[in-house]
């Protein structure tokens, strides 16, 4: 059963290469990006999809793009 949830990455990003490599994750993981922002300090996403493929993505972009350090990330709501 798919669900919706949203999420806040924080650190030293590098807003194109973050947010390409979080659109590739989902899409990799067939999960549905349904809104993406991203900052030089924090990111937000919300995407749909099974519950274990969601804590795949966070896990995913809490260790990566190589040009970028995220300090946190945690489930908004």
């Amino acid at each position: 059963m798919d669900e919706r949830a949203a999420f806040r990455f924080a650190g030293r990003l590098v807003p194109a290469s973050f947010a390409a490599f979080a659109r590739h994750r989902a899409a990799r993981l067939g999960l549905a990006l349904e809104r993406l922002e991203v900052e030089e300090a924090e990111a937000r996403a919300v995407l749909r999809g099974p519950a274990w493929l969601l804590e795949a993505f966070v896990l995913a972009l809490s260790l990566g793009p190589l040009d970028c350090l995220v300090t946190s990330a945690e489930r908004e709501g």
